[in-house]
């Protein structure tokens, strides 16, 4: 079975990550993500501004596991591919890990709020694929659902991208399924510790919204049916736009259009949530997994099932 190594997946996307330079604010330094070139002659108009030094906001990514591509599954990918290959779910590839709770260069909401976009920010060009994890490339021939991509290959979709991007930054695995994501405010605690309580925020004002929500809330969007159907990263004051639309980071194949009027590709971008837009007009609710209003409490929940696995 030919694959494209995982490691040299990951190698592509380090390029992504190499926009991000840093400059200095007075005595603060300031990691900033200039505008990225992703694919065909698409240049973002957006960019981001850590007030947070990105050394610090990558405390610990330097060690096991989080220094391993090939950990990002909760077991051998080849054993799993073995075991599941034709079984029911095996288009959505193995499930992700539950990663530890971090050891944090900082424990402030300021901090946990920054390193968890910078994590969603390192996928920014990844192409939307119906899977668990960022770096695995199914083999050839393996079972497909299909989506604008055209053919097989890395990526994510909206509500894994999420639940990564949590995961890996601060040890929150969200369920997958983004029904169940949009609607699950008990969740496991850092490293699967205790239970977390999120916040849901429901709010029906547009200008009320943009100055309740903070960076790294999940907003959740319905569809026609007015099921949830997606679900969105806040950038607040990280996202930087030239027209000062706040932005979001997400994960999807429908298509929008940044601030110059272009087009905006498919995968893992930067993009405006406009008054006038879809995400505000489908807008259902936010969760906020950082902050004091955030409750933790001992004991556990149940085991939350792995996403949609049904193809």
């Amino acid at each position: 079975m030919e694959r494209t190594p995982r490691r040299v997946i990951l190698a592509g996307l380090a390029g992504l990550a190499a926009a991000f330079t840093t400059r200095a604010s007075g005595a603060q330094t300031v990691g900033e993500a200039a505008p990225v070139t992703v694919g065909p002659d698409y240049l973002s108009p957006y960019s981001l501004a850590f007030s947070i030094d990105t050394t610090l906001l990558n405390t610990g990514f330097d060690r096991a596991p989080w220094n391993d591509p090939d950990a990002e599954a909760a077991e051998s990918v080849p054993a799993w591919e073995t075991a599941y290959r034709g079984a029911r779910g095996a288009a959505w590839g193995p499930p992700a890990r539950q990663y530890p709770q971090p050891t944090l260069a900082r424990q402030d909401e300021d901090y946990r709020r920054q390193r968890v976009i910078s994590v969603a920010a390192r996928h920014i060009g990844l192409p939307y694929q119906h899977h668990h994890v960022p770096s695995w490339g199914p083999p050839a021939g393996w079972p497909w659902l299909p989506v604008e991509a055209g053919s097989n290959g890395p990526g994510l979709d909206c509500s894994n991208f999420v639940s990564f991007a949590y995961n890996y930054a601060l040890g929150l695995k969200l369920p997958t399924g983004i029904a169940l994501q949009g609607h699950t405010v008990d969740l496991p605690g850092p490293g699967d510790v205790g239970v977390l309580r999120a916040r849901r925020i429901d709010v029906r004002r547009y200008d009320d919204l943009r100055a309740v929500l903070a960076p790294a809330d999940l907003l959740y969007i319905r569809n026609r049916q007015d099921r949830v159907s997606h679900v969105v990263m806040w950038l607040g004051v990280v996202g930087q736009s030239p027209t000062a639309t706040p932005l979001i980071l997400d994960c999807t194949q429908t298509l929008h259009r940044d601030a110059s009027g272009a087009t905006i590709p498919i995968g893992v971008r930067l993009r405006p949530f406009r008054e006038d837009g879809w995400y505000w007009r489908r807008f259902s609710h936010a969760h906020r997994l950082i902050g004091a209003e955030v409750v933790m409490r001992p004991g556990t929940v149940d085991p939350l099932p792995e996403g949609d696995d049904q193809a």
